[in-house]
């Protein structure tokens, strides 16, 4: 019962970062556009704990946060889950080279991420619809958008792993104390 316990209280925690994520995404940071642009939370989210827990968490919480921008912000409803669900599994890949304190990596999956993110959003959107000036949205909404995303993503890496790290604590103090008894 506790395993349950210790789990529950994982996803609970995960399920209140990308909440969290999600409102940050669309209402804080829809009033501090840079260039016109919002940063990507939820992709630094999904990469974060794609390559923090490895590919099964990277697919799930990828899934989850798709799908709930999807109901609430999609055109197209899945698009968005396949995108994100892709991204976790992509960053889980790299779980093995993962180091806690080490920012390059972190930076260059989000970056690299948010950049496959807005490929497969102008393929999806625009390209489907006849739309093909690409070198357009990519300079002007694909790059400010990850330069932003990586700014961002500093302070949202830092806030995860510190949380992560916590939650680790928690569940090896618990399952000492379950030891020794």
């Amino acid at each position: 019962m506790s395993d349950f316990k210790q789990y529950l209280k994982k996803i609970l925690i995960i399920a209140l970062v990308v909440y969290m994520g999600f409102l940050l995404q669309i209402s804080v940071f829809s009033h501090f556009r840079l260039a016109g642009v919002i940063p990507n939370i939820l992709v630094c989210i999904v990469s974060t704990y794609g390559f923090m827990k490895g590919r099964k968490y990277g697919i799930v919480i990828g899934f989850s946060t798709g799908l709930i921008l999807d109901i609430f912000a999609g055109t197209l409803f899945g698009m968005y889950a396949l995108i994100y669900m892709y991204i976790g599994l992509l960053n889980g890949f790299f779980k093995k080279q993962f180091f806690g304190d080490d920012l390059k990596l972190p930076l260059i999956l989000i970056g690299t991420s948010d950049l496959v993110y807005g490929i497969f959003t102008y393929l999806a959107l625009f390209a489907i619809r006849s739309q093909y000036d690409f070198s357009y949205y990519l300079m002007n909404i694909i790059l400010p958008e990850v330069v932003y995303t990586l700014l961002v993503s500093i302070f949202v890496y830092y806030t995860i792993l510190k949380l992560n790290n916590w939650v680790e604590k928690f569940e090896k103090k618990g399952s000492d104390r379950i030891g020794n008894y």
